[in-house]
């Protein structure tokens, strides 16, 4: 066989597979409403249970718009062999700049993604009870945890009250992240571990005397 005749088998084949799958409107309707579906179930999973140190109500929006764009993507692939290809392309050279400080947000990214791939390759019904697992998975690991938080705490006290500070912390798991100390005060970093029985430990620090500061902020992760 030839050059030509391969340039031009190569051609028909691309000619015949043009469109690889018609989209009607139903179709696109139906696509695009489970992915609205499942990316509200991400987005309620988010805005209810997120844990980190500070919310951002942009990067929930962009879970949904993530789910969404993903589908289309999907969709334009299975639809057409020739934008597929223009489409890889044009996605190679994308960069994104953006620094994701919280690993749980990578995962719900991966989520949104994987919604939208599912629901633009046709999948619903393992679309949906995909989403709606994990997100049951989801909130019962944070029940979980929930009994047992991780907490930053620091303590700015005098040395005459270094017995007491011991005193009050005996008992609780902690770990020194820090230590600061000046000439007749100590400031201490602790990570600690907290259930409801020693959640007031940060008033019962500051109650005593020679406690300047007692400061419990729950732990993520960064300092």
């Amino acid at each position: 066989m030839t050059l030509q005749s391969l340039i031009r088998t190569f051609k028909d084949t691309i000619a015949q597979s043009n469109l690889l799958m018609e989209l009607t409107t139903e179709y696109i309707v139906v696509c695009m409403s489970v992915a609205l579906a499942c990316a509200a179930v991400i987005y309620l999973v988010y805005f209810l249970f997120y844990r980190g140190a500070c919310y951002s109500d942009n990067f929930a929006l962009l879970l949904v718009m993530v789910t969404l764009v993903t589908t289309m993507i999907i969709v334009t692939i299975s639809a057409n062999i020739v934008l597929s290809l223009g489409m890889v392309g044009a996605l190679s050279i994308v960069r994104f700049r953006s620094a994701i400080k919280d690993p749980l947000d990578v995962g719900f990214l991966f989520w949104s993604i994987s919604a939208g791939i599912t629901c633009g390759a046709g999948l619903y019904l393992f679309a949906l009870t995909g989403t709606i697992f994990i997100a049951v998975i989801y909130i019962l690991l944070m029940f979980v945890r929930g009994r047992v938080t991780s907490y930053l705490l620091v303590v700015r006290f005098a040395d005459s009250a270094k017995e007491a500070v011991d005193a009050a912390l005996s008992g609780i798991k902690y770990r020194k992240k820090g230590s600061t100390r000046t000439a007749d005060t100590t400031e201490l970093t602790l990570q600690v571990k907290l259930g409801k029985k020693h959640g007031d430990i940060a008033d019962r620090l500051a109650a005593i005397d020679g406690v300047a500061s007692a400061i419990l902020v729950e732990y993520t992760g960064d300092i």
